[in-house]
């Protein structure tokens, strides 16, 4: 199998992260893996992974290092550290950083790496913990054709597409302008919803007309399922937790597109109204936020 050869790092075993690196080792990839919390650690370790202590240690073991921590600020800490993946790289190591970051970060750690001989990619991801799981990913990367070479047999075990997106960085843009359609789409569907539900429409019948003139998109139809389960379950301590991690998600992506707007002289009035709003569109409660 192509790839076999290399061996693949994973840091960051969080909801999206512990499904993309659970499917390397079924691929033939001596696979090494890194978290804070120690139960997906010792979960993959069961299926065959390594466990590292540190992120340095990680990367003494590997040539492709995947990086999916929540934020830019948990990015830079776990490559530019004390014991961070630039500790212990080798010349010829390849970083993908699947986090949602800002281009000027990649850019960053770039100008880091590259005394250490050691390439970065923005390889934004995009698809879900549950397309992850059936290997049904898109993966936008920004950065060196031959870093992407280097990296593709370990993006490809996740993918269903891998498109290079030009230059460091444009992985990053990709990925934020498409987080503004979603957001904003869920924006749209929610008040549809709400506006059809306060004067008696029955949802059914707005999902047929939506679904056969196309304004409701299968990601606005999956996004209203949250708001069609029970009361009772929508306000309980489990779903609400859900729901405050999807908000916080939200929130940040979005915070991001708007600084890189701000940045190009932009503005997003419908993004900044958007972002002001996801507790409201996702049904966090208020009591139960922050």
């Amino acid at each position: 199998m192509r790839g076999v050869a290399l061996r693949a790092g994973f840091i960051g075993l969080g909801n999206q992260g512990k499904p993309i690196a659970a499917n390397l080792v079924p691929a033939g990839f001596e696979t090494t893996v890194h978290d804070l919390a120690p139960a997906p650690v010792a979960e993959l370790v069961a299926a065959g992974a390594k466990a590292a202590a540190s992120p340095r240690e990680l990367a003494e073991r590997c040539d492709v290092i995947g990086i999916c921590v929540p934020a830019d600020a948990h990015v830079r800490a776990v490559v530019l550290g004390e014991h961070g993946v630039l500790a212990g790289a080798a010349p010829g190591a390849v970083i993908a950083i699947h986090s949602t970051i800002l281009p000027e970060t990649a850019l960053e750690l770039e100008r880091a790496a590259t005394p250490h001989g050691v390439g970065v990619l923005d390889a934004c991801v995009t698809g879900g913990a549950a397309r992850a799981k059936q290997k049904q990913l898109t993966f936008l990367v920004g950065g060196d054709a031959q870093a992407l070479e280097k990296a593709r047999p370990y993006l490809e075990v996740s993918a269903v597409k891998v498109i290079h997106a030009g230059a460091l960085g444009n992985g990053a843009r990709l990925k934020l302008c498409l987080n503004l359609i979603t957001y904003i789409q869920w924006a749209a569907a929610y008040e549809s919803f709400a506006l059809a539900q306060a004067t008696g429409l029955p949802q059914a019948l707005l999902e047929e007309a939506g679904h056969a003139n196309g304004q409701l998109t299968p990601l606005m139809t999956a996004f209203l399922a949250l708001h069609k389960a029970p009361q009772e379950a929508r306000e309980s301590e489990g779903m609400q937790a859900l729901l405050r991690g999807y908000r916080d998600v939200a929130e940040k992506d979005l915070a991001c597109a708007l600084e890189l707007a701000r940045g190009a002289g932009l503005a997003l009035p419908v993004g900044g109204l958007v972002s002001q709003l996801m507790a409201q569109i996702y049904g966090v409660r208020e009591d139960g936020g922050r």
